[in-house]
C-alpha cells in the first residue's frame, strides 16, 4: 500500500516503485484512458490488437484500420520523451500545476530545461483542449477531493 503525505497525495518515492519502468508507465495510462478495456479513438471500436513489434503505434482498430497508441490523442501525442517522465510530470503538477519549475523538473528527471517546460505547458494547456487522458485525470482528481472533504479533510478543488 502506497504510503500518503499529510495533505492525501502520493509521495514521489512511492510514484516511483508504482511505475518502475517504460512498460508499467503505459499499463498505469492504459488503466486510465481505458478503464473498460481498450478502445479506438478514432471510431470507438473495441476490436482492437496489438501489433507485434509495434514501437510507436502498438495497436490496430479492424473497423477503421488504424493505428493507434496510448499517446494518440493527448498531451503526449507526438512527443519522443519516454511515458515515465510523463507519468511523473503530471503526477507533480496535479496537486498544484505553478508549484514546479521547469528547471527543477529537468533537473529532476534528467532532461534539457526545454523539454521540461515543453511538457508542463503541454499539461497545462490540456484543459482547454479536447484530451481524454485530462478527462480520465479530471474525474479521478475531483473524486478524490470530495472524498477528502466528506472526511473532514482541506481538499482543494483542482
Amino acid at each position: 500500500m502506497a504510503r500518503r503525505t499529510r495533505g492525501g497525495e502520493i509521495t514521489l518515492e512511492d510514484l516511483l516503485a508504482v511505475i518502475p519502468g517504460e512498460d508499467a508507465a503505459r499499463e498505469w495510462f492504459e488503466g486510465i484512458i481505458w478503464p473498460d478495456g481498450r478502445t479506438c479513438l478514432r471510431c470507438g471500436s473495441a476490436r482492437t490488437s496489438e501489433v507485434p513489434g509495434g514501437k510507436p503505434m502498438p495497436y490496430w482498430c479492424t473497423d477503421c484500420r488504424n493505428y493507434f497508441s496510448v499517446k494518440t490523442g493527448t498531451v503526449m501525442q507526438s512527443s519522443k520523451l519516454p511515458l515515465r517522465k510523463w507519468a511523473i510530470t503530471i503526477c507533480l503538477m496535479t496537486p498544484d500545476p505553478k508549484g514546479v519549475s521547469s528547471i527543477r523538473l529537468g533537473r529532476d528527471l534528467g532532461i534539457a530545461q526545454k523539454n521540461a517546460w515543453y511538457m508542463m505547458r503541454r499539461i497545462k494547456q490540456a484543459p482547454r483542449s479536447d484530451d481524454r487522458m485530462f478527462r480520465a485525470l479530471s474525474k479521478r482528481v475531483r473524486l478524490k477531493v470530495a472524498e477528502a472533504r466528506l472526511a473532514g479533510g482541506a481538499g482543494r478543488s483542482p
